[in-house]
């Protein structure tokens, strides 16, 4: 599994574009080529820059930099997603969509825009894996989304219609996490 491929046109036994048709699963490929008539048919292939021999130093750094920003907005896309596994059912959910989340004995109750779901797990477990994406532990049962919260008065926060608690060791890191963001 690479998360990028240097092809160039011709190779010893096949030409690179015949290769790269075999590919089942294609990373992100550069083609170099002393020759620009296979640019069409390459680009076809949605590959990601083509590099005409000889460049320049410049161009062949611009070309990776466009693959480097391509995957690194993909990978921020995959951190924005859930896959929550309820009831031998696995969820696919976006962060956005998460109001907060709740303990519930050995369980994790994800309040969405648009659906509760029950997930066998820890409140900590969670906590960990939504470290810096604008989540934080309120109370010893919650985490909410900074992004959801209407307003907050006292140790309450409204998120909609429900009111989460804000337990006196959190208050100080949550009202931090509430202004920086």
């Amino acid at each position: 599994q690479a998360d990028l491929l240097f092809l160039d046109i011709h190779l010893p036994e096949l030409n690179g574009l015949s290769f790269l048709k075999t590919l089942k699963q294609a990373p992100k490929v550069i083609v170099s080529s002393a020759y620009s008539t296979y640019a069409v048919e390459a680009f076809e292939e949605e590959i990601a820059d083509y590099l005409v021999k000889p460049y320049s130093y410049e161009r062949f750094f611009k070309a990776v930099t466009r693959v480097r920003e391509q995957l690194s907005s993909q990978q921020e896309e995959r951190k924005k997603q859930l896959f929550l596994y309820a009831d031998k059912t696995i969820y696919r959910t976006k962060t956005e969509d998460v109001l907060y989340l709740k303990a519930e004995v050995d369980y994790v109750k994800f309040t969405m825009v648009d659906k509760q779901v029950l997930v066998l797990d820890s409140l900590q477990n969670w906590e960990e894996k939504l470290s810096g994406l604008n989540f934080v532990r309120t109370h010893r049962s919650y985490i909410v989304n900074l992004n959801k919260v209407e307003k907050t008065s006292g140790n309450q926060i409204f998120i909609g219609d429900d009111i989460i608690p804000i337990g006196r060791t959190y208050k100080e890191k949550f009202i931090e996490a509430l202004m920086e963001g």
